[in-house]
């Protein structure tokens, strides 16, 4: 068995000749870099170029890729976006979270123009969204949820319980019957329970 060769970022790891890049990695000038610490990995299949990826310790944690589906929790909104905490990527819980911006433009697909933010989300609200742009130090991640399947998943109503989507666009509170506007999610069928 060959010895694990580790790498760090921007580390030049082979040619794209040589093999195409995945996970924990980049292109530049004809070449794949890391673009994580973590293990090098070469895998081929069917005698296809290798796949050339970095992976992280077990340990470490989880990013949030582009593309990606995320659970978060609305912590602020004002007029423009909202602010959320991205707490899984996919099913996988983070350690420790990081921040996200839900765009009032990303909140659906039609009618951008006529968005308003509260009417989609509150503080407390825990959303499915999938990431769109990778943040930095500076910055946090960019998200939508302009699908169907994306938006609110579970919110509280003004008496504290959690409330029923009954539209595409707003959830009833079990107790007093009140009706609050949400960007709902799509309930998923492997979610149903039977």
């Amino acid at each position: 068995m060959a010895p694990v060769r580790y790498c760090v970022p921007g580390e030049r790891l082979c040619s794209l000749e040589e093999g195409t890049p995945g996970n924990g990695t980049y292109t530049r000038h004809g070449s794949i870099f890391a673009s994580l610490a973590g293990c090098f990995i070469k895998k081929s299949e069917n005698g296809m170029l290798p796949v050339i990826s970095v992976m992280r310790d077990v340990e470490s944690q989880l990013l949030p890729d582009v593309g990606a589906t995320v659970t978060c929790k609305v912590c602020s909104i004002n007029s423009r976006f909202a602010k959320v905490h991205i707490l899984y990527v996919g099913s996988t819980p983070l350690k420790s979270p990081f921040r996200g911006t839900i765009r009032r433009e990303d909140i659906r697909a039609t009618e951008k123009d006529k968005i308003e933010v509260y009417k989609s989300f509150r503080p407390g609200d825990i959303v499915l969204a999938k990431v769109i742009s990778l943040g930095d130090a500076q910055s946090n991640y960019l998200l939508t949820t302009a699908e169907n399947e994306l938006g609110v998943v579970v919110a509280h109503s003004e008496a504290g319980l959690q409330m029923v989507p009954i539209s595409w666009c707003e959830m009833q509170c079990p107790s007093t019957h009140g009706k609050e506007l949400r960007k709902v999610a799509r309930v998923q069928p492997q979610f149903l329970q039977t």
